[in-house]
């Protein structure tokens, strides 16, 4: 049962506004722990169900200011690999093991800032190539069913984007694409398996000013800030998220 009283909407205000800053401004990477958040105070199936939609009106906030400014070789192939993966979810959902995805995602996230920074400092002098179609098919299919069964699709896709040498706006702009197209793919299964309500709907209505707002600041705080300082914000919101999907999956 979600109760719309002043409980929820202390936890899922700063939630759904950190939500907006991650995808509007930072690639998204961390926009999944708002519904991890909301997950404290009611069901995670609700949680998500909430989220959806908020989801979809930040990608909707955030289309314009990056319009036409990905990288569309990169974006398409991680599209035409989510799409399956988000069927994928759908399919598995009653039985997947979310733990072990949270686990996996976490540790994948991790130990590409790690090896990124031993690259950077001379730790790592192993020639290395920028990742190529297979694995972002592969990191696509991935993304598309964690986004399905958590939201969690945005480290997944970092690793791969990341690593094609984008600029910030590039970054930042294909993974608003990307999930635009994922998060409205994922809305009719999401339906069908009962993640929706009438309360989850009200408390969308409710909550949508607070998305917006964290959208709106996310687009500005990405105009001004530099872009070394940009993928350092965001090696550490990896890093922070893949410590929290490793902690939340092991206990």
């Amino acid at each position: 049962m979600l109760e719309l009283d002043l409980a929820f909407f202390a936890v899922a205000g700063p939630a759904v506004v950190f939500a907006g800053i991650s995808k509007g401004g930072f690639g998204s990477g961390a926009a999944f722990a708002a519904s991890s958040i909301l997950a404290l105070v009611v069901e995670p199936g609700l949680a998500l169900g909430v989220m959806l939609p908020l989801l979809m009106l930040i990608d909707v906030a955030t289309l314009r200011p990056f319009w036409g400014k990905w990288r569309w070789p990169e974006t398409r192939l991680l599209i035409l690999g989510g799409l399956p993966g988000v069927a994928l979810g759908a399919a598995l959902y009653q039985v997947a093991n979310a733990d072990v995805l949270r686990v996996l995602i976490g540790v994948i996230s991790v130990m590409f800032v790690v090896w990124q920074i031993g690259r950077a400092r001379g730790w790592i002098s192993v020639a290395t190539r920028p990742l190529g179609l297979f694995a972002g098919a592969v990191v696509g299919v991935f993304a598309g069913f964690t986004s399905f069964v958590s939201h969690a699709g945005g480290p997944p896709a970092a690793v791969y984007l990341l690593s094609r040498g984008m600029t910030k706006t590039e970054y930042q702009a294909s993974t608003v694409l990307l999930f635009w197209a994922i998060n409205v793919a994922k809305f009719v299964p999401y339906a069908f398996l009962g993640m929706f309500t009438l309360q989850t709907g009200l408390a969308n209505l409710a909550l949508a000013p607070f998305a917006l707002a964290g959208a709106w600041l996310g687009v500005k705080a990405h105009k001004l800030v530099p872009e070394q300082a940009f993928f350092a914000l965001t090696y550490v919101l990896l890093v922070l998220t893949g410590m929290k999907l490793i902690w939340d999956g092991l206990t």
